[in-house]
């Protein structure tokens, strides 16, 4: 099994690999993925016919391919597998055809003169670090797999995730529970246990969210034909055939999981890169992606920079300085902020332009032997950053990029000499260019 595996894998690849190249050419790297170090997981029993049946139904509705009635563990690895490197190819090819196009239309050319090689994150599900246009597609994979250890949390996932409408999502989830909650309520009553799939509330409300249905059989309802009075046909039915009290409970508790459930998402990778001391600190080169301006935008900012002396000389009043300000600020998804150390040293890390002052000074924090020290932040111009401040960097004047200052607090200067980075960061100081 595991040489079939391979086997799918180096087929698909060499498909997706385009024309060939020389060996003498170089390749493009890969962005680093980040071992999980967390504890090993632990063994979980084979998935149940239940599970089998909704991570099937889940792989089915993606594909656009009519629902499978049932479907073998191994088969749904094996299509899992092939749809995976399928995907994985498309990412690979439509990131390198953005990385060209926007670096084309910036004024950065060579990406070795880059002070950060672009914005990745890391997967809550897998640890594996992404591009931005990889982050969707891989946790879509990264959920449906989880079908094979826990459908219900899976599904959970899909709704909570794979829906950006989160009105429509909520509606859902109260129909849901609201079938759920009759059940319990009245366990022998069989027409609590049925849901009619052609039914108009059903087909509006819960039929469009994606993950309901998954989840519904999760929880054990089965997909049955039944006849309907008056009808010559019959229709296709959600039936729960089990209704003891324990598998009720296990219901109820499902149903809390899913009224509880937070979509996926990856979360920023800081980077935290550190240099030795440098009369470069406060040169930056960015690669597009803190930009929220299109190729064509950043070449017009080009041009609005060469008028702003021009403007600064005008008589403006605070109002229209504040508006100008603010949309100044918009113009960021990404901020990278450098830190000079008492010992010269400066330690580099990649945020949300809307991240909290607070997000930053942690960040300093987890980068120092120390840093459950108070100390410093100190802005170009003297201004005094406060962890307390409930205000976005942005709002901060920090981007798109920007030189810190790091001091101890007077309390404890005298006690510690310098800023230690940890081993960790220390071992892999670089120079800056």
């Amino acid at each position: 099994m595991k040489k079939f595996f391979e086997d799918i894998k180096k087929d698909i690849k060499f498909k997706s690999a385009g024309p060939g190249k020389k060996l003498a050419e170089g390749g493009s790297s890969k962005p680093r993925v980040v071992q999980n170090s967390g504890p090993a997981r632990p063994h979980h029993a084979a998935p149940t016919e239940g599970a089998q049946k909704a991570g099937a139904a889940a792989m089915a509705r993606i594909e656009g391919q009519p629902r499978p009635r049932a479907q073998t563990s191994q088969d749904a690895i094996r299509l899992q597998v092939k749809r995976e490197l399928e995907a994985e190819a498309a990412a690979v090819a439509a990131t390198e055809k953005e990385k060209i196009t926007a670096v084309e239309g910036s004024s950065v050319k060579d990406p070795a003169f880059l002070s950060v090689t672009g914005v990745y994150f890391t997967c809550p599900l897998t640890g594996a670090t992404l591009t931005k246009s990889e982050r969707e597609v891989h946790i879509k994979e990264a959920i449906f797999m989880r079908f094979e250890e826990d459908a219900v949390e899976a599904s959970i996932m899909m709704v909570h995730t794979f829906n950006k409408d989160r009105e429509k999502v909520k509606a859902a989830v109260d129909i849901i529970s609201k079938y759920i909650e009759n059940i319990c309520k009245n366990p022998t009553e069989e027409k609590y246990r049925k849901i009619k799939l052609s039914n108009k509330v059903f087909q509006e409300k819960v039929k469009t969210v994606e993950g309901s249905r998954e989840f519904l059989q999760a929880v054990g309802f089965q997909s049955i034909m039944l006849d309907v009075e008056g009808q010559e046909e019959s229709e296709e039915f959600l039936v729960l055939m089990e209704h003891d009290p324990e598998a009720l409970e296990v219901m109820k508790d499902s149903m809390d999981r899913l009224q509880r459930g937070e979509p996926v998402r990856a979360q920023l990778d800081h980077q935290p890169q550190t240099f030795r001391p440098s009369p470069n600190a406060m040169r930056f080169e960015l690669p597009p992606e803190f930009y929220n301006l299109t190729a064509e935008e950043l070449k017009r900012e080009q041009q609005q920079k060469s008028e702003a002396v021009e403007k600064n000389t005008m008589l403006r009043t605070k109002a229209m300085r504040e508006r100008e300000e603010q949309r100044e600020r918009r113009k960021y998804n990404y901020t990278l902020l450098r830190i000079r150390l008492p010992d010269g040293n400066i330690l580099q890390g990649t945020f949300l332009a809307w991240d909290k002052v607070s997000v930053l000074f942690q960040f300093v924090r987890d980068s120092l032997v120390d840093g459950w020290q108070p100390f410093e932040l100190v802005a170009p111009g003297g201004h005094k950053l406060r962890e307390a401040q409930e205000l976005a960097l942005n709002e901060c004047s920090l981007v798109p990029a920007v030189l810190l200052t790091f001091s101890w607090d007077a309390a404890v200067q005298a006690d510690i000499s310098a800023a230690l980075l940890k081993p960790v960061l220390l071992k892999n100081i670089q120079t800056l260019g």
